[in-house]
């Protein structure tokens, strides 16, 4: 490939975001259009207070799981050990309250894990380790539900529109190709490693791969349960039928490179969701679930990273005085604490 095609295709992938995007809110304003912001306001407000609380109690509860991902990408680098709870906790949940706002997981969710990690003295090599396990462990939690999905799906469905036909069948092949394969892979080649520059990367064994399997579908459930108790009051949509969709959804608002998936996400929903009788509702249960799993979790972890910051720094600052205290003569240069490793 020559060095101008390379430079088309990067340029295609960084503007991808915005094209979907576009696409999206296309959609979305042509499926609103009869609708005013009184429409969307009043059906925000219907859904019931305590369909609130079961959403947001579910939210926690899927990023408590979402910070087992690094619990897990530990183990797979052989650190979990050096780790004590608390501390991969809070680095699974505030880097996916921001990747899961701000996209580009890698950048964003690594960026803060490489600060955090490395104060914990693991190698910048693991956190790249660490966070390739975790997009897979993402990935195949995703691709499980959708197959399971498939066949919890009423096929009366597909019968609506050649294009979703097509494209449900094409998408369940896949994802049962990519489980198999990665199953056979971690059964037939265990343990054995992967160069990727200058990186090793060992291949799982089959147990790891389960768990993988398991907690990303425990997480996707989670997340989907937050989006149920909002449209609930609005649909009769069985949960069987609901989470194969929302997560055809949520993947598709990862692939797009828009952060957060937002307007893509929304508009797949909209477009596949039966038992709607109203765009309107949808569109504000929508809205509440964004609030709930998106703008409160960035609130939150936020929050976790300033007061942990001031307390490393109050530490730090702590031990340089009793250090100074206990060797008067010597002069203690003070470093810059917000870049100094623990």
């Amino acid at each position: 490939m020559s060095a101008k095609s390379k430079r088309i295709i990067k340029k295609f992938i960084s503007w991808a975001g915005v094209l979907f995007f576009v696409i999206a809110a296309g959609m979305l304003y042509w499926q609103l259009r009869k609708y005013s912001f009184v429409d969307i306001a009043h059906s925000l407000l219907n859904i019931p207070f305590k369909n609130l609380i079961y959403a947001s109690l579910a939210a926690f509860a899927g990023y408590i799981a979402l910070s087992c991902y690094d619990y897990l990408a530990l183990r797979y680098i052989g650190q979990k050990h050096k780790i004590v709870w608390w501390k991969w906790m809070l680095a699974g949940i505030i880097g996916f309250a921001i990747s899961n706002n701000a996209g580009h997981a890698v950048i964003s969710g690594g960026t803060i894990r490489y600060r955090l990690y490395t104060r914990w003295r693991i190698r910048m090599g693991d956190i790249v380790k660490m966070m390739t396990f975790i997009g897979f462990t993402y990935f195949m939690g995703a691709t499980a539900i959708v197959v399971a999905g498939y066949f919890m799906m009423p096929h009366s469905l597909f019968n609506e529109s050649l294009g979703f036909n097509i494209g449900m069948h094409g998408l369940f092949i896949f994802c049962v190709a990519s489980l198999g394969a990665y199953f056979a892979m971690t059964a037939l080649f265990r343990n054995k490693k992967v160069n990727v520059g200058e990186l090793d990367f060992k291949i799982p064994r089959t147990g790891m791969a389960v768990a993988q399997t398991a907690l990303g579908m425990l997480d996707s459930l989670l997340a989907g349960l937050v989006l149920y108790f909002c449209i609930s009051h609005f649909s009769d949509v069985p949960f069987t039928v609901f989470i194969g969709i929302f997560v055809i959804a949520q993947t598709a608002g990862v692939f797009s490179q828009v952060p957060g998936g937002i307007g893509v996400f929304e508009s797949i929903v909209m477009l596949a969701m039966p038992g709607v009788d109203n765009p309107a509702n949808l569109f504000g249960a929508l809205l509440v679930y964004r609030i709930i799993y998106f703008v409160m979790p960035l609130i939150g972890a936020g929050g976790l990273f300033v007061i942990y910051e001031n307390w490393l720094r109050n530490r730090m600052k702590r031990w340089l005085e009793e250090a100074k205290a206990r060797m008067p003569h010597v002069q203690i240069p003070l470093p810059k604490l917000g870049r100094k490793r623990q």
